[in-house]
């Protein structure tokens, strides 16, 4: 059996989003009671996670928009521009410790204290765009954590999977500049926030670093698996990235309310057989995964235990 991290902090339970939001704490309690009464929870190895100091938020996003959100939170306003993407007076130090989240991952397989690490966080990252917050998401964790493990861990090349059924805007538009970090989404389209279209490829040095696969309303398994392994496994071979980040929505799953796609537990077990593939065959076995959406309890739950099944069986 592998050693798998679980990351998590009870202070992501302390973000606040008022109620009747689909992004809500029941969220991550729902998932830390099923692991429990799996008995799953006893084979995974806790982390807890540090507040990043803010400098590391600008890896990522421009320094107004990260004081917009700590201005706001300590001014008490409950949500950003956007109107859906809720805050409390907590929010800017849990959205830190979401960063820190990844940061202590990446940090623990670094050091082979673990094989691979999941990070439960809230609130999600994807949609978190280079000067604003979109999408339940205040600061994209993932494609700031890309950089940390570039920064911090001599790797150059990163490759962030994203299988969230929404596609992650946020994290294209933050690299897809960079031909160093490769940008991979399948996701349901059309549907928010519109973008991820085929022909989106990246810019600049970066074209050619960023792969999307849409999909349509009722796309199951055999669609992601094929996805998969015609698509993404093939770029990767060219790519042949030193770490791989997967942004692990759980929102694609048959029960979620937020998307028509049709993927079982089954398909995110396949799914997360085929990036540990990748980290196998090309980063010495380097993968950290990071909670995104999903919105169904048991869905989520279900989901996530799949997940981690199959990174402890790898």
């Amino acid at each position: 059996m592998k050693k798998v991290a679980l990351i998590w902090h009870p202070e992501f339970q302390n973000h606040d989003t008022g109620k009747g939001h689909p992004e809500r704490p029941e969220r991550l309690a729902a998932l830390h009671r099923h692991l429990d009464e799996s008995g799953l929870g006893q084979d995974l190895t806790t982390i807890e996670p540090f507040v990043v100091d803010e400098d590391w938020l600008h890896r990522g996003h421009a320094a107004a928009h990260v004081t917009n959100v700590r201005k706001r939170c300590e001014q008490g306003a409950t949500y950003m521009e956007d109107y859906e993407t809720m805050l409390c007076p907590a929010s800017y130090d849990i959205a830190r410790r979401a960063v820190g989240a990844t940061f202590a991952g990446a940090d623990a397989i670094a050091s082979g204290d673990v094989d691979f690490a999941f990070c439960a966080v809230r609130p999600p990252g994807h949609h978190a765009e280079f000067d604003r917050a979109m999408g339940f998401c205040l600061f994209n964790s993932v494609a700031i954590a890309a950089r940390y493990i570039q920064e911090t861990h001599d790797l150059e090349r990163v490759v962030i999977i994203d299988w969230d059924v929404h596609h992650g805007n946020g994290t294209q538009h933050i690299l897809e500049t960079d031909p160093s970090i490769f940008y991979f989404s399948i996701h349901q389209f059309p549907h928010y926030p519109g973008t991820g279209a085929a022909d989106e490829r990246g810019l600049g040095e970066g074209l050619g670093a960023t792969l999307n696969v849409p999909v349509p309303a009722g796309t199951g398994d055999d669609v992601y698996r094929d996805a998969f392994d015609q698509t993404l496994i093939p770029a990767m071979e060219t790519f042949r990235p030193e770490f791989v980040i997967v942004s692990a929505g759980f929102d694609a799953h048959v029960r979620d309310p937020l998307s028509m796609t049709r993927v079982s537990d089954e398909g995110f077990a396949r799914m997360t057989e085929q990036v540990l593939t990748i980290a196998n065959d090309h980063a010495n076995g380097r993968l950290l995964s990071v909670l995104e959406g999903g919105y169904d309890l048991e869905g989520l739950s279900s989901g996530v235990e799949t997940h981690l099944k199959a990174l402890l069986d790898a």
